[in-house]
């Protein structure tokens, strides 16, 4: 029998800038989210049967040493990088776990602690695992660097040529993410910005200003997941939230069709997109309240189309009408997403997981999502790493 698998603890650290919190090691940082999620389901660390712990940059077993703050039990403790997904993959283990029975309580947590700056390379003598997604770029778009908005930016153009998008709709987007910032606590920038001063930043590569990329961050996140069985026998059902579907997709043959937009996991998310669809009978229409993964503007419009949120070449539309923000049809990225919140690579996924936890359970306070959290109400998370894997997750309440 497949168990249903439930999101009952979440916690986070506020995302920072690299450095600003003197001391602030992986450590202490695991240690405040994965309290707080304890503390939010109610439960010792005893209760936890095993860990599945996400970062990008560190040593092999940091996952253990960051674990080792909550307790020393001798669980399982997995360590997972996959990029920018890596905080759901981390979920997605767990998750699975739960549903196959192997566990009944389960840790899902995720850490960075980075360097400022432009992302880079760690090891030098060895093939990169993007090369051949850069190499595929390079033949049909000028190279710049740094890669990751290069890629994305290139994505972006792209689709303008296509269908028409201006770099208005993209600043639009960073406008909306940066507004949405301001009622989140835990985001490493709450400034308000204009849509004239999002066009007129810094240009990182057309037509990504400096306001609409995400910025490098110190941060954890962390989940604690648990079985049917677990939540009825501890009474947790009240403030439960159910994984509906929950989907992982790595890169397909279709990556390297000669699309930029292929090239920067498109197609991995709508493939990821259409099985949750097929596997919780949701769609588009029952979803309340997105957090995606807007590594920059442009991968944000891409992602409107890859969900289904609207058909192919029509984000533009989407974004004039207001879609996507609160009085819209869906309010995306309520949480400032990761232009604005930040973006500490290990975390991410599980920052995205909180959110939608508390907007689901009605506890987002000044960012609360109209009818998120009225009964039948549905959420969907997205997160993406290239190289690649893209995790898609949809969740409802347990109860209600």
């Amino acid at each position: 029998m497949v168990s249903k698998a439930y999101v009952v603890g979440v916690g986070m650290t506020k995302f920072e800038k690299p450095g600003r919190r003197e001391g602030w090691d992986y450590p202490a940082m695991a240690r405040e989210s994965g309290t707080n999620a304890l503390a939010d389901a109610g439960l010792p660390y005893e209760s936890v049967e095993q860990a599945y712990v996400g970062y990008v940059y560190g040593e092999s077993t940091s996952g253990q040493r960051a674990v080792y703050e909550l307790g020393m039990t001798g669980i399982p403790v997995v360590n997972v990088n996959n990029n920018c997904s890596t905080g759901s993959t981390a979920l997605y283990l767990a998750a699975q776990a739960i549903r196959g029975g192997a566990a009944n309580c389960v840790l899902a947590l995720g850490f960075e602690k980075m360097q400022p700056g432009s992302l880079g390379a760690t090891y030098d003598d060895r093939e990169q695992p993007m090369m051949n997604h850069i190499q595929a770029l390079a033949e049909i778009s000028e190279v710049a660097m740094p890669p990751a908005p290069w890629m994305f930016g290139a994505a972006g153009r792209e689709h303008m040529k296509q269908h028409g998008s201006t770099p208005e709709h993209f600043a639009m987007i960073g406008e909306k993410n940066h507004r949405h910032s301001a009622g989140n606590p835990y985001a490493q920038f709450q400034d308000v910005y204009s849509l004239a001063e999002i066009l007129d930043a810094e240009m990182i590569y057309e037509p990504l200003t400096k306001l609409q990329c995400s910025p490098t961050s110190d941060g954890s996140g962390a989940a604690i997941l648990a079985s049917e069985e677990f939540v009825a026998s501890h009474d947790l059902a009240g403030q439960a939230i159910e994984i509906a579907a929950q989907t992982m997709t790595t890169d397909f043959t279709s990556t390297f069709d000669g699309t930029a937009k292929n090239i920067v996991g498109y197609d991995m998310t709508a493939q990821a997109a259409r099985r949750v669809y097929e596997q919780s009978g949701l769609g588009p229409e029952d979803i309340a309240v997105i957090e995606l993964h807007d590594c920059f503007s442009a991968n944000e419009l891409l992602t409107y189309e890859a969900l289904g949120l609207c058909g192919e070449g029509e984000a533009p539309s989407l974004i004039e009408a207001g879609a996507t923000t609160y009085g819209g049809r869906w309010v995306v990225n309520p949480s400032g997403g990761l232009i604005s919140k930040g973006h500490p690579l290990g975390a991410t996924g599980l920052a995205q997981c909180a959110e939608l936890t508390w907007q689901l359970r009605g506890q987002a306070g000044p960012r609360q999502v109209d009818g998120a959290a009225s009964k039948g109400a549905a959420a969907l998370q997205h997160n993406i790493g290239l190289g690649g894997a893209a995790v898609v997750t949809a969740y409802r309440p347990a109860q209600r």
